[in-house]
């Protein structure tokens, strides 16, 4: 006969692995720590506050000041736009973007880079691209929410007649000339074709930032509470989050808002006890300016990406027997804009088959 203390332990080391198994279905998972330190964190907020006290001393006939810059009569010569590089790795198609700029005016565009300082990246020998004080980054993370914040702040702070600022990441090419880009964001009536009163008119009657915005799917409510049911309230109830590309772009209003912005950080910055349903990046900015300003915002990227065959997370990569004049007039195809104006993600052995036809196809609008 079994004594009751030998019955207690041998029932106890079978119950063992079950234990192991139903734990973590049983118990929250341990979030994963904030990869911001307290002095970056410091660094980002003096850079921010900087940015922002100088755009609130511009004069005032600056499109510093958002009502100058929307408003249908500007004719400022000078608006620029910001081409903001977010990468860990080398700029693998800088040819592609010096071909790009070599034909247009410096006086339109600025280019900054944010390059991950753990990566071992050769700077491009050109003086156009700047190179930012730049931070750690780790993907699904809200680094790259301070990362992207970090090029705007920058950007505004550095010339005051970036008017337009444009998330892009390495795996980015253009789809069209520099000269296209640049009429459609700034002068075409009809590029975008949801407002339909600029069309009508044939008059630029306003103008707004290119945020791809979704307020619903399948996977909307796990993303929600991966930092805990109400981790997000009261500030972002369920109905007010959004997911959408980080990749976007913001009219220097949508740049100082994000810059702004210190109550919806708090929340997003929280670590997450799901990883694989955080996606930080891809939620602050589609929430914060669809909140901050609706009617300001397109809801569409004009960055093509291809979600097909998704596989953890990344897009559908296109490879160098992809790359044709048929693709890339494939990939400008949209039913928000007369055009997509980029595409990624494209793998760095694209570089030669893309300037094989870059001025024949790509710059040839």
């Amino acid at each position: 006969m079994f004594s009751t203390p030998f019955i207690l332990t041998f029932s106890l080391l079978l119950s063992l692995p079950i234990i192991f198994f139903l734990a973590p279905r049983i118990l929250p998972p341990h979030p994963t720590p904030i990869p911001i330190s307290p002095s970056d964190e410091l660094d980002d907020i003096n850079l921010f506050n900087t940015a922002i006290s100088s755009s609130s001393s511009s004069p005032p006939n600056s499109i510093s000041h958002p009502s100058k810059f929307f408003h249908l009569s500007s004719k400022n010569p000078n608006l620029k736009i910001a081409f903001l590089f977010l990468t860990n790795t080398d700029l693998h198609f800088t040819p592609l973007w010096n071909l790009f700029f070599q034909t247009t005016p410096n006086k339109l565009f600025n280019i900054y880079v944010h390059s991950d300082p753990r990566a071992n990246i050769t700077r491009v020998n050109n003086p156009i691209f700047k190179f930012i004080s730049s931070k750690n980054t780790y993907r699904a993370s809200p680094t790259l929410i301070s990362a992207t914040r970090r090029l705007l702040a920058t950007a505004i702070l550095d010339d005051p007649s970036n008017a337009y600022f444009i998330v892009l990441s390495q795996y980015c090419i253009p789809l069209h000339s520099f000269n296209y880009i640049y009429r459609s964001l700034f002068l075409s009536p009809t590029f975008d074709l949801t407002d339909t009163e600029s069309t009508k008119f044939g008059v630029r009657l306003k103008y707004k930032s290119f945020v791809e915005i979704i307020s619903n799917g399948p996977k909307l409510w796990k993303r929600y509470i991966a930092r805990g049911r109400y981790a997000m309230m009261p500030e972002v109830p369920f109905e007010k989050f959004r997911v959408g590309s980080q990749f976007f772009t913001l009219t220097r209003k949508h740049a100082l808002t994000v810059v702004k912005d210190r109550t919806l950080w708090r929340k997003f910055k929280v670590p997450c006890y799901r990883d694989d349903e955080c996606y930080p990046e891809e939620h602050y900015f589609p929430t914060l300016l669809s909140m901050a300003d609706p009617d300001g915002v397109t809801s569409y990227t004009l960055t093509n990406v291809n979600w097909t065959g998704t596989v953890n997370g990344h897009p559908h990569t296109y490879r160098p027997e992809e790359v044709s004049p048929e693709l890339i007039l494939r990939l400008r195809k949209s039913n928000h804009s007369e055009s997509y104006l980029f595409a990624r993600k494209f793998v760095p052995d694209c570089l030669e088959p893309l300037m094989n036809i870059a001025k024949s196809v790509i710059f040839k609008d």
